[in-house]
């Protein structure tokens, strides 16, 4: 009997310990699991972080991408306004000039007493060489700058000797500035001023050819024209603008 109760006791022992031990091994598998959702969550939430960091990221990029496209719209339309001032400014002081330089022209190259009037040019011709003029600036003023670039070729082949002819051939220039095609320009504001150089467009030619000289990459060009205008034509507006162009 001694025995027997040795023996139960013994197996209720081993019992007990297995329940312990069954125990232990839940109460550590419920902590690993529990250690394990806090990483998870954790983990997670360091993810949704990152995200959401990224995405304001990405937003204020956008914003900046924006802003800056509105500026380059900005100033776009600035130069565009800028241009279209610049070019109404030169086309009212053409037609200004010519008020001045037709009559001026026509005294200086009429003769006197009765061969006047038959030594002056027909009037037919001068209305066709004023219309025909006024049709390639009316082209230039609309930006079709393509017909009034072969309008104006057409009016100097035409009228070689006109007293518009200066101002054609200067236009004709500024009709392929306007294409971006400073090669033609450079050709055309050439002529301006080799052929017609005691033009009062002479000096806006030579100006027009430095700007599309430091287009095309040549500084020095450049810097030769406006000198150029600098001494040719002295206390004049395009020599002031020479000036300026040169301290830059």
């Amino acid at each position: 009997m001694r025995r027997l109760r040795i023996a139960l006791l013994l197996a209720a022992g081993l019992a007990v310990h297995h329940v312990q031990a069954g125990v232990f091994d839940d109460d550590e598998a419920r902590r690993q699991i529990a250690d394990l959702k806090i990483k998870t969550e954790a983990r997670a939430e360091q993810q949704a972080r990152a995200q959401l960091e990224l995405q304001t990221q990405i937003q204020r990029q956008a914003d900046e991408i924006a802003h800056l496209r509105g500026q380059i719209e900005s100033l776009t339309y600035e130069l565009e306004t800028a241009k279209k001032r610049q070019q109404d400014f030169y086309l009212d002081l053409d037609n200004r000039l010519r008020k001045f330089e037709t009559p001026a022209a026509a005294s200086a190259h009429a003769p006197s007493g009765a061969t006047a009037t038959l030594a002056a040019p027909p009037a037919g011709d001068a209305a066709s060489e004023e219309r025909e003029y006024e049709a390639a600036l009316g082209d230039f003023k609309a930006g079709r700058y393509k017909e009034a670039a072969a309008a104006f070729a057409a009016f100097v082949q035409k009228y070689p000797a006109s007293s518009l002819a200066p101002n054609a051939q200067y236009w004709l220039g500024n009709a392929w500035y306007a294409q971006r095609n400073c090669t033609k320009a450079i050709e055309a504001q050439s002529v301006v001023t080799t052929k017609y150089a005691d033009s009062p467009k002479a000096a806006d030619a030579w100006l027009a050819i430095a700007t599309c000289q430091k287009e095309l990459g040549n500084p020095t060009g450049a810097r030769r024209s406006l000198e150029a205008v600098v001494a040719g034509f002295p206390g004049t507006p395009a020599a002031e603008t020479a000036q300026q162009r040169l301290k830059k």
